[in-house]
């Protein structure tokens, strides 16, 4: 079932969407289960519905938000849930800021991973209004609330981590037949080379597929040795190019954090061809070091 990503401001009106989400998906299976008992036709399976927020998480906003090491702990926290949560039998609702469009694309990354939908929901607020909103609600401090406004990484449509995407405004309504079309009557799209699994029997696998991110690794820090002008790397196996960040040089405990990440998708599964595990953290790569 289907991952639903909500984004926004701090106090825009988030958990109040989940809310709503969560109650529109409960009404309506079961009306579905209902229709389905009063014929013929065999009986459904039982849905469940999970919110991840803070809260669910026991996250305090006071301090998860103070330093960019909390917040990656907290983020952590949210990704975990989530992967745990996820699956064709349960409708995830992520009731956070989800501020970062890389964070967005890991999300989008798990959905396809297990082949299930996701969408986005954008709950679009000026941040004027937001911000008397956190005075009220005492959410989060004020310097923490100003900092989470200035980073905030709207939602774009034309990404497909953030499509399909739907925008609202406080006064809007729910547009619970579109979200239901796009979400539970929409097949999933198909696993692309960086989370599609395929189970193979080479004993040699992880060997493999350790030595294959590691050259692809090894490939950057050599281009950033030889001070390459065009910041463009053709990485062992891979077609696409690597493209490195403009103004900056990449760490190497930034790239090792990096393909974690990418082993920790694909850890459960295996892919037969190197060319499209290297292309896979390629493209990886690219989101995650230009995010």
């Amino acid at each position: 079932m289907p991952l639903v990503i909500l984004s926004g401001l701090p106090t825009s009106g988030k958990t109040t969407r989940a809310q709503e989400l969560k109650t529109f998906f409960e009404t309506r299976l079961a009306a579905q289960a209902q229709a389905l008992d009063d014929s013929a036709a065999p009986k459904t399976k039982d849905y469940r519905i999970h919110i991840v927020n803070d809260e669910s998480l026991n996250l305090n906003k006071h301090v998860s938000y103070n330093t960019a090491a909390d917040e990656k702990k907290a983020r952590g926290a949210l990704m975990s849930a989530v992967e745990r949560l996820l699956s064709k039998d349960d409708i995830v609702i992520v009731d956070s800021l989800n501020y970062i469009k890389g964070f967005r694309y890991q999300l989008y990354c798990v959905a396809r991973a297990i082949g299930t939908p996701h969408c986005v929901v954008f709950c679009a607020c000026i941040p004027d209004r937001a911000r008397v909103w956190n005075k009220e609600s005492g959410a989060y401090p004020e310097t923490i609330f100003e900092e989470l406004v200035v980073r905030f990484e709207e939602p774009d449509s034309r990404t497909r981590w953030d499509s399909p995407l739907f925008v609202m405004v406080p006064e809007d309504k729910l547009p619970e037949d579109q979200i239901w079309d796009s979400v539970i009557l929409k097949k999933a799209p198909p696993p692309n080379m960086s989370t599609v699994v395929k189970v193979v029997k080479e004993t040699n696998y992880l060997y493999e597929f350790d030595q294959t991110t590691q050259n692809v690794i090894q490939a950057i820090l050599d281009a950033q040795k030889s001070g390459d002008p065009t910041k463009q790397i053709k990485a062992p196996l891979s077609s696409v190019l690597l493209q490195l960040p403009p103004t900056r040089v990449v760490t190497l405990s930034e790239l090792r954090r990096l393909r974690r990440q990418f082993t920790s998708i694909n850890k459960m599964h295996t892919l037969l061809d190197m060319t499209r595990v290297a292309e896979g953290f390629v493209e990886y790569l690219n989101q995650n070091l230009n995010a």
